[in-house]
């Protein structure tokens, strides 16, 4: 299930990103602008696509050097301690996270198995362990009994 960004998310999420937000039809669209860096870092959130006759939702970011998307978008966290927003999509067991920093900064983490995400980091190969770490507050949601539909 997608997630649908509130006014409140939006408002969020621009707050914590010290940010530019201009909405054009259903994108928002968001400009991150380092203080001590001339280069920026674009997001944009593309709501209620309809592919293949299914609503969707794509985060997409672009960079000096790069360009990624995480299509399916089921919830973010932002964290004022780690000043970062972390886009995630959850899928048959699996996490894939979009990490924004205030400062332009980006990461992404694909198909990461959701054991990963609650076990023992300490115990995990280093070269699993960041994205572990980086991703675990992602099961900081409870989507126990979840559900967007009203009549729920």
């Amino acid at each position: 299930m997608i997630l649908t960004f509130s006014t409140d998310n939006i408002r969020e999420i621009t707050e914590l990103l010290g940010c530019d937000y201009k909405q054009i039809g259903e994108v928002s669209r968001f400009t991150v602008k380092p203080e001590n860096n001339e280069l920026k870092t674009v997001i944009e959130i593309h709501m209620g696509l309809k592919v293949d006759g299914k609503e969707t939702n794509i985060v997409s970011v672009y960079s000096h050097n790069s360009f990624l998307q995480l299509h399916n978008c089921t919830g973010f966290v932002a964290s004022k301690t780690l000043q970062q927003i972390t886009f995630f999509g959850k899928l048959g067991g699996q996490t894939t996270g979009l990490i924004i920093e205030k400062n332009g900064g980006i990461s992404m983490y694909a198909n990461v198995d959701d054991t990963l995400l609650n076990g023992d980091f300490t115990k995990l190969p280093p070269e699993v362990m960041m994205c572990s770490v980086a991703l675990s507050l992602t099961e900081s949601l409870d989507f126990e009994d979840f559900s967007f539909d009203d009549d729920v």
